[in-house]
Formats: C-alpha cells, structure tokens, sequence
C-alpha cells in the first residue's frame, strides 16, 4: 500500500468536536436494544467520516482499550469506555494541552545512553541521508507506534534510546521475517520468544504481536542490562546472543583487555549494530543536520485496542471496521489463520476512528460471528478423508491449513475447518494455547533391507538401482557419497516394496527384508521416510536453536515489498550468526 493509499496518511485537522458527538453516539448505540440499527449505523459512518479530519499526522501507536461486549440476540451490548490500557482506570482525553505536544521532543528528553563517536556511526549516518525517501518511510511507519513503546520504556526507567531499536532491527515492520526465522517488530527467534512468552502456533505467532512483542523486548533489554551493567553491551547480546557476549568479555579479562562494547571482538553485524542505533539517535535530535525531515507527533495514542469476547472471522472484524482485510492484518499481524479465536485473542488493535465505527457495528450486528472452528483429528488420515469428514473440498483444507500435497495428517493434529450444527461452539481456551500440527508423507511404507555387493557397485549404482537418495544410501552405510563398495560387502538401505522388488528383478539379486515395526521406525528415523512436520515454524523443534546464549535481534536480509508489507524492512543487509 503506497503511502496516497494509506488508511492512516488521510488527512485531518485538530477538532475536538467530533470526539464528543462521536461518545455520545456510541454510548447510545450501545446502549440501544437493536430497534433502529441501520439509523445508528449510518449516523455512526458519518461521524466517524467527520472524525477523521482530526488531526492525527501520523501520530503513534498506544493501545487504548475500547471495552465492547459482543451483540447479543437483542442487540444488547456493555458500555463503551475508552481508556489507556498503559494508565487504567484513566479515561483517554485526547483535547488535553499534553496530547498535543511533540512526541520527538519528549523522546529527546529521555535519551541517556554513552554517545558512540567512530567512523561506523558516520558510516550509517551517511546510509541514512543519502536515503531520504527511506528515512520518511521508516519514520512514518514507526510514528504508528513509538508512543506506546516511549509509554512503556519510561515506566520501566530506560534510556529512550530504546524506543529507537525496532528502525535497526525491522524498518517498524511487524510482519517482517528474518532468514535465521526472526520475526515481528523486535525480532524475537522462535526459542527466544517462547521464554518471553510470546505464544507461537497454529492460530497466531505473538512475535507479530506490536504490545506483546514490545513488553517481551524491553523485558529482555532490562535483563541483559542487569547482567552486563551496561546499554552497549545489553544491545550487543540482543543482537548476538548473550553467552556469545559473555565469552567475549571473558577473553578480554583473560587477555587483560578493556571489556566495554568497541574493545570486545564480535562479529561485523554487532559491531555496526549499536553504531547504527547511534547514527538514529543523532538524526532524531538533529535532523535537519542530515537533509531530512521526520513526521510530525503528537504526544497521544494512534489505535485503540478492542475487546472482544466471542470468535471472530478476521474479514467479519474487518467489515465491521470498515476496513480492508489487509488493512486490518497491519494493525493485527499476529493472525495466523481467518479466524480470531476469542479465548487467546482478547482484543485486536484498530486506528481510532476505526474502532469506534466497529463497536456500533458490533452492537448492530446479526448473524454469526464465526464460519470457522478447530477441529481435532481423531486418528491419522489423508487430507482427503479429512475433508470428506468436515464436508469441505481437499484442496481448501490444505490451503487454510497450510498443509503441502501428498501428506498424512497426524492424530491429535487441529484443523481449521467450517464451523456445522455439530460444531459451532467457540474454540477452547485449552485448545487454542496449545493446537499443533503434525503431518507424515504420504508414502508406501520402507522396508529395511540387506544386501551384497556386486563387483562394480558403488553408492551412486546401488542408489539409482533401488531409486533411492545417494547421500541417505552413504549415511545408512557410514561411508562417502562417492565411495565404491567392496564385493561381498553388507549393505544396508530402505526402500518402498515396489522400488524393491523391481531393483532386485533387475538385478537378478537375492535380498533379505523385514516387515517388523522395528524396522519401518529404523526407516522413519534414518530415511526420514516418515516425518512430523510442525506448519508452525516456533514449534519446529529440530531448527530450535539453544535458548542460553541466542539473540533475539536478527537482521531483514530478504527484501519485503513496500506495498503489501508497508515497505522496508531494515537499513542494511546483515548475515545472522546463528
């Protein structure tokens, strides 16, 4: 989406009015049974059109919770009242002198980190003024959210340098993904996020989260700094991973060598990291200095965060606010599936004109909420009898469960499926905290089987014979992928019966197999013939990195397009040392 197309770049202007018209709006819509709701509707779109020419110039983001029941039969709805999810109890007053003060200025106010002064801080602060169409981008998109995050670094007594680090590590791109799997605004890698607990599965990845992923950050920020006693080098171990941190310090005491951050040896990538934030600071306090121009802030929130209380279809929320469905993924990138499951997902962010058109259409809205719902596999099938037994086509069930061709799916596995008679309760909380997916190809079964060499056998030779891979035929036998087998020698492979019995026609050989169970597990261990496969990539156990010593910062490093992501995703190309 460019930025003339942008929900959050329409233009307005400082009126306080329509906040007042638009509370009584909604607090009589609430309040109504239902009896003229396409009246309250239509008055609500109009003042939520009149709302709009506020004045917000891309202010930035702060979670206000706008409590709103769900519709009921008739139309009931709890009261709606507005409210700083960071302060509560505190009703939000956006015409008070302090919302319209400069957001920058009281972010300069609170820096106080050391200063970096090398030739890396110039070096990215060249970066930065030679790409002015980057900085606006990056800023514009930051100012969505900096008031949050400013609001919860202060609480915490931090440095508001901090509130800085998402330009180094995700451009403010909640949905960006790193190569080594980090994900979200901070960064967070799958293990990394899991002990902040930020919930990654099926239904919704919390590294996406803007609140969630923020209060995991800075809580980790505030844990490297009490162990390192220091901001650089709580920001180096962000980036590459505190043990890493730790043992560079250890060798520097050993050596007898200063330990602060520009005397450790680290990599090139944490080596710019803590310059690059400098070179940000810097611009922040003089930007005119570098040719460039932030956006204007005020000092209030940019979105609300809304209740809701019973399973929502994403394009449903979507409509009731008046939204596009990918407008509202921006606001809620956390989503995994089209479907918001109300036991885990409470509230959903939307920019404040937007959230109070939805709590009016909300009250007036009839008919289901839902069309989807979690479905547990009760033993393991193909998906093709999986989407018989739900009444769906094969080829949907794969592509709302994110499940390849040719796969069994797995007992116990949860499915997203349609919601019917028999299944149209909300999903439950149990269910929706712990719903995975386990998948196995879809193939005949392996069997182990025996063999002599022949005078000329190779890997390679035995390998196409049997249509197996050479490199899993060398590590089955423990020798190189090019070596040749001595005549006579043992060897040991797994193949499907038809491959099998087709070779040894072939060939004119004579083999020895076993149908065990024991030996169809040999084969799923060592073949990989019969795999579970997580969808979700924080349950991934195999690529599960060690949670002691790896970062959570990772660096962008595939290119995003700026229209369906909001741009950019990072300043610098960057190599992941994990």
């Amino acid at each position: 989406m460019t930025r003339s197309q942008s929900h959050f770049s329409r233009p307005m202007r400082r009126n306080s009015a329509p906040l007042a018209l638009l509370l009584t709006l909604l607090l009589s819509a609430c309040a109504s049974t239902g009896t003229n709701t396409s009246t309250d509707t239509s008055t609500a779109a109009s003042s939520d059109r009149r709302l709009q020419s506020r004045s917000w110039n891309g202010s930035t983001a702060q979670s206000v919770v706008a409590k709103v029941g769900a519709a009921t039969g008739n139309g009931d709805a709890s009261p709606l009242r507005l409210e700083d999810s960071l302060n509560p109890g505190i009703a939000v007053d956006l015409t008070q002198a302090a919302a319209k003060e400069d957001l920058w200025l009281r972010l300069r106010t609170g820096f106080a980190m050391q200063d970096l002064d090398n030739d890396l801080v110039h070096k990215a602060e060249n970066w930065y003024s030679s790409r002015p169409d980057y900085v606006a981008r990056m800023t514009e998109r930051g100012s969505r959210y900096l008031y949050h995050i400013i609001e919860e670094v202060e609480k915490r007594g931090m440095p508001t340098e901090l509130a800085l680090l998402p330009f180094i590590e995700s451009a403010f791109n909640p949905q960006a993904m790193s190569t080594a799997q980090a994900s979200g605004m901070w960064q967070f890698v799958p293990a990394t996020g899991r002990d902040f607990d930020l919930k990654q599965n099926i239904f919704r990845d919390d590294r996406r989260d803007v609140l969630a992923s923020t209060r995991a950050a800075l809580d980790y920020l505030v844990r490297l700094n009490k162990k390192f006693g220091n901001w650089q080098l709580a920001l180096a171990a962000y980036n590459w991973g505190q043990g890493n941190v730790q043992r560079a310090i250890d060798r520097n005491l050993k050596a007898g060598l200063p330990t602060d951050f520009e005397n450790l040896r680290m990599p090139e990538e944490t080596r710019y990291y803590v310059p690059k934030l400098q070179a940000v600071k810097n611009i922040v306090i003089s930007p005119e200095k570098f040719g460039l121009r932030l956006p204007e802030m005020d000092n209030h929130p940019y979105f609300l965060s809304v209740n809701i209380d019973r399973d929502m279809d994403v394009d449903v929320a979507a409509r009731l606010a008046g939204m596009s469905v990918e407008e509202f993924k921006q606001f809620n990138p956390q989503m995994n599936k089209p479907v918001m499951l109300a036991a885990k997902t409470t509230q959903v962010l939307l920019p404040y004109d937007n959230a109070s058109a939805f709590a009016v259409n909300l009250a007036a809205h009839r008919g289901p909420l839902a069309s989807w719902t979690a479905w547990v596999v009760p033993k393991t099938m193909k998906s093709a009898d999986a989407a018989k037994q739900v009444g769906m086509p094969e080829a949907q069930l794969l592509d709302v469960n994110k499940i390849p061709p040719r796969m069994l799916v797995k007992q116990g596995s949860t499915l997203l499926v349609p919601r019917a008679a028999h299944r149209e309760d909300d999903v439950s909380e149990h269910l929706a905290d712990n719903a995975s997916l386990a998948l196995a190809p879809d193939v005949p079964p392996l069997q182990k089987r025996s063999l002599r060499a022949g005078k000329n056998d190779s890997v390679a030779s035995v390998a196409a014979r049997y249509r197996v891979n050479a490199a899993q035929l060398a590590q089955w036998n423990n020798v190189d992928a090019r070596a040749r087998f001595k005549p006579g020698q043992s060897i040991v492979l797994y193949a499907a019966n038809a491959a099998s019995q087709k070779a040894d026609a072939g060939a004119g050989k004579t083999s020895s197999s076993s149908s065990s169970s024991s030996s169809r597990k040999a084969a799923s261990s060592k073949a990989g013939g019969v795999r579970t496969a997580q969808t979700n990539r924080g349950n991934d156990k195999a690529a599960k990195p060690a949670r002691s010593s790896k970062p959570v910062g990772r660096s962008i490093t595939a290119a995003v397009d700026a229209n369906k992501n909001g741009g950019d995703t990072g300043g610098f190309r960057q190599v992941s040392h994990r």
